[in-house]
């Protein structure tokens, strides 16, 4: 399937939209109704937390305007979301009206994986355990 349209391009954004919304809130259903969520397997091997420990929480956190909680779960997290937006947002914008958009240049990628693994390495040591996912009261 080929969607050459501006119309069919915007139908099918809205229909995927429409699924992984509702495959979100089954997913919130599930997590408030029964504690299903989904475990990081690094953390379950390694006992160690990986740059993405949290996210899940974090997520949960933000759909309940709960910034300041999500923030302790996973800061990186918090602080890339917007950068995604403006991403993806780009890139989607770029697919709809055929234009080939660059956000980011290529190094800005790079650092942000360069502080994604700084991140991941640094939240495991005791001076640093501020950046461990937590649950504040």
């Amino acid at each position: 399937m080929k969607l050459t349209t501006r119309k069919e391009k915007l139908i099918f954004t809205f229909l995927i939209s429409g699924i992984l919304a509702l495959l979100l809130f089954f997913y919130l259903f599930l997590n408030h109704t029964y504690g299903f969520s989904i475990p990081c397997i690094f953390h379950e091997i390694t006992g160690l937390y990986c740059p993405g420990c949290g996210i899940t929480r974090t997520f949960f956190s933000l759909l309940e305007l709960d910034i300041v909680q999500a923030f302790h779960y996973n800061a990186l997290v918090v602080c890339l979301i917007p950068i995604f937006v403006i991403y993806f947002g780009g890139q989607l914008y770029g697919w709809i009206y055929d234009k080939k958009i660059k956000i980011f240049p290529n190094w800005f990628w790079y650092a942000l994986l360069i502080i994604a693994i700084l991140f991941g390495i640094l939240r495991n040591f005791d001076c640093f355990s501020f950046l461990q996912p937590t649950i504040i009261s």
